[in-house]
């Protein structure tokens, strides 16, 4: 389902190769450009120690997960080559992330960065992310993104978009109060798709007051390779903050 960079460029050129897992699953090609050397001895060594298995982890104690002592977890969902997911983490050392990506190469990526920048706050998922948003607990992530998803344009692979109502009753679970589900994207539809689906869940209000607040990243965001592609080829992305609001939720069910 997820890219974050210039690899969903790749998947939308090879959707037949998705598998409809249902809502809220990744989707396309899990292995594209040969690897390196340097990048398979990574996959094998590396790998093994930074990798989150929900059949075995304990998902009620999340800061527990990390190599260093953290106060809070975010995720990241389809991190593509990890460069806004490792911004991030080398930002808040005090923070533990999880970074969500199916795509080998993309887990290639993130793991010479995280070699490179010896981060011991990622910890990193191989697989579904309806399957991680299951395993955790209530209240797990203080906030949650989704930059650059592939926007799956055609009308029959629109079920395979990550926002989707049960995804976001998902996510609204486990974000804490006021926790903030990030979304960054160039594709006019997909955006119009997101704020259509955030806006009639009862758990999201919508952060933005003026245009700026969508047309501008917020301060510090790390544009991805992706990104930057986007801009020189005169797309604009949206960026969209929701945060999760009970005050809301409490609305509509009275």
């Amino acid at each position: 389902m997820i890219s974050a960079n210039e690899d969903a460029s790749a998947r939308r050129d090879h959707d037949e190769h998705g598998r409809d897992q249902g809502h809220g699953s990744f989707f396309g090609r899990r292995k594209g450009h040969k690897l390196r050397s340097h990048q398979t001895g990574l996959l094998e060594n590396l790998l093994p120690h930074l990798a989150l298995d929900p059949a075995h982890a304990d998902s009620s104690d999340l800061t527990g997960l990390f190599g260093s002592p953290v106060t809070s977890t975010r995720l990241e969902i389809g991190f593509g080559g990890g460069e806004h997911l490792v911004a991030e983490a080398r930002a808040f050392p005090q923070t533990g992330f999880i970074g969500c990506e199916p795509y080998v190469n993309g887990m290639a990526k993130i793991l010479s960065l995280i070699e490179e920048h010896n981060l011991s706050n990622i910890r990193l998922f191989a697989g579904d992310a309806a399957d991680l948003l299951a395993w955790a607990q209530p209240e797990s992530f203080t906030r949650i993104d989704l930059i650059h998803p592939d926007p799956w344009p055609k009308r029959r692979h629109w079920k395979r978009r990550f926002v989707q109502d049960a995804t976001i009753a998902q996510m609204s679970r486990i974000l804490t109060a006021a926790g903030e589900f990030r979304f960054v994207c160039d594709i006019d539809d997909y955006c119009a798709w997101t704020l259509m689906h955030m806006q009639r869940s009862p758990h999201f209000t919508w952060t933005a007051e003026g245009a700026d607040d969508w047309n501008r990243p917020w301060p510090d965001y790390t544009m991805t390779r992706y990104g930057k592609k986007a801009q020189r080829e005169g797309r604009k992305a949206a960026y969209l903050i929701f945060k999760r609001s009970d005050e809301r939720a409490a609305l509509a069910a009275a």
